[in-house]
């Protein structure tokens, strides 16, 4: 069997910023870490492995240090990274971004699974999992808690929904989304982080996948940020210190009227 996990490198939640030009985030100078959701996927990998026997690729869109999210990947236990990294590939959209992974994983050949993050937390749409299976052309489900039974032609999986679970057959190969509650991710390991330093992750760009230049970065991305605002957060309160009873029912009113002001009562 063989998996495939695409992560991805975001800034810490602390150090985001945006580029007012673009739209786009800024990454340079920026310290990043493994999206904290693709760790999940990288988990669920790693488990099915070391119950069924799998080999299991990590792959990641970024600049050259989001090399660093690939060694982290194998040192939890995946078996290889491959980075795909490219000028042409700057600015991309979700929809760009799902383009160039699906074409490094049709270069990378058979597959049974590809096991992707719910979202990331940088970007919070959860489109890019779903596109990368809209352009391979298979069968895919997302909010995924638990992956059930494994089967020759299909898998058993257990999905999130507003009312409860769904128990849902998908056949393979397939490509699902998962969510917190499908595991605890474990830390890298010694022996691990060992590994990791000696190996050296492949690197493609445009021409090693075969991707086409209008599909790239910036330029090839349909969706357009237009404005960029920061919410203001105003918290301008009043706090009452009544002394004695009469200031006690002064204060009182004061919190009614306030209350059938904004309508609440």
């Amino acid at each position: 069997m063989k998996i495939i996990v695409p992560i991805k490198q975001v800034p810490e939640t602390s150090n985001v910023k945006m580029d007012p030009e673009t739209g786009t985030m800024v990454r340079e100078g920026v310290e990043s870490i493994i999206n904290p959701l693709d760790l999940y996927a990288i988990e669920a990998a790693v488990s099915l492995k070391e119950e069924h026997g799998a080999e299991v690729i990590a792959i990641s869109m970024g600049p050259v240090k989001a090399g660093l999210a690939l060694k982290e990947a194998i040192a939890m236990g995946c078996d290889d990274g491959i980075l795909l990294s490219d000028k042409a590939f700057a600015g991309a959209d979700t929809w760009a971004t799902s383009y160039v992974l699906a074409q490094a994983i049709k270069k990378i050949g058979a597959f049974d699974l590809i096991l992707c993050g719910e979202r990331a937390t940088d970007g919070d749409t959860g489109q890019v999992g779903p596109g990368i299976a809209a352009w391979l052309d298979i069968p895919f489900h997302t909010y995924v808690s638990a992956i059930k039974e494994l089967h020759s032609g299909h898998f058993v999986v257990e999905r999130m929904v507003e009312t409860g679970y769904e128990i849902l057959e998908i056949d393979r190969p397939c490509l699902l989304t998962v969510v917190k509650e499908i595991n605890y991710p474990r830390l890298p390991t010694l022996r691990g982080k060992q590994r990791a330093r000696k190996m050296q992750n492949m690197v493609w760009g445009p021409a090693d996948i075969e991707a086409r230049g209008e599909y790239l970065g910036l330029p090839g991305s349909p969706t357009r940020v237009v404005k960029i605002s920061k919410p203001q957060v105003a918290r301008n309160g009043v706090i009452l210190y009544p002394k004695d009873d009469k200031q006690v029912e002064e204060a009182v009113d004061q919190l009614l009227a306030f209350l059938e002001q904004k309508e609440i009562l």
